[in-house]
């Protein structure tokens, strides 16, 4: 049976085969080193069970499929209001309705928080983020050119926003 919950330290290996399948693999994520263990853990540590920054998980059978999570959007203060929000799903369980389930969770725990916007960074192309992110009401403010290289490639950054 699917559960999503609040991620826990225990997490951190399923976690980190996910993220680090999408470092190894794709340009999705601009991370160009796989993360180690314990900088996924200290990571995971970084969350919290209420507040700005919460992390979910999505578990079955003892095996994580899929999180989704809330960050610092920027570090000086006036952005405290703001996240930057992030999904990543183990390929073996994307176009199963997971990622929805997901970000339902994530945004009805911000929903309780003094929050007034989610960013969200997309490298493109990437339809199935876009759709996402606009079934949950982000809305498309701006492209980043060329934003980085991976793979000795260029990749393009879609920014959507979304009113908390």
């Amino acid at each position: 049976m699917l559960n999503i919950r609040h991620a826990s330290i225990a997490d951190g290996a399923g976690i980190n085969r996910i993220g680090n399948h999408y470092i190894n693999t794709t340009p999705v994520n601009f991370k160009t080193d796989p993360l180690s263990l314990e900088e996924r853990e200290t990571w995971i540590n970084s969350f919290s069970l209420s507040g700005p920054y919460q992390l979910f998980v999505a578990e079955e059978d003892d095996s994580i499929l899929g999180y989704a999570s809330s960050a610092q959007f920027h570090e000086r203060a006036a952005y405290d209001t703001s996240v930057a929000t992030a999904i990543y799903l183990d390929p073996s369980a994307c176009k199963k309705g997971l990622g929805t389930q997901l970000y339902t969770h994530l945004f009805l725990a911000l929903a309780k928080e003094d929050l007034n916007r989610a960013f969200a960074g997309i490298t493109i192309p990437n339809p199935a983020s876009e759709a996402l992110h606009l079934k949950f009401g982000f809305k498309k403010v701006g492209t980043f050119t060329e934003a980085g290289r991976k793979y000795d490639q260029y990749w393009d950054v879609l920014w959507m926003e979304k009113n908390l």
